[in-house]
């Protein structure tokens, strides 16, 4: 049974750094792109950010580049999400999810998804 569960949300000032865990089970980890997705409230679930299975690799949207980064630790299972200068707009439910050898920002190419993590940024 394949499980990803993320980690690291909570309530934060704007302007502060979070970081964000994805650990995996159940699956081959390295055989598999990982990407980051959030959803705020009465709004559509939105691309973040992507790292390929080798973690050689990124992708961001427009939005989060230069602020955020993604790696993973194939040795671990777990992939990342570092969030630096965080700002109210932020504020969302964060999901990561798992591309078989892929690296994308098509959420229809992702199979497996985890239960997401709440991130609330105040002004």
């Amino acid at each position: 049974q394949v499980q990803l569960v993320e980690s690291g949300g909570g309530l934060v000032q704007a302007g502060v750094s979070l970081r964000l865990s994805c650990a995996a089970s159940g699956l081959t980890f390295n055989n598999y792109g990982m990407g980051w997705f959030r959803q705020a409230p009465g709004k559509e679930r939105e691309f973040v950010a992507a790292i390929n299975w080798r973690g050689t690799r990124t992708y961001y949207a427009d939005s989060v580049k230069g602020r955020f980064t993604t790696s993973r630790d194939n040795a671990k299972n777990t992939a990342y999400l570092q969030m630096n200068s965080l700002k109210p707009e932020d504020t969302a439910v964060y999901y990561c999810a798992a591309a078989h050898l892929t690296l994308t920002d098509n959420e229809n190419a992702y199979y497996y998804w985890g239960q997401g993590t709440q991130v609330t940024v105040s002004s």
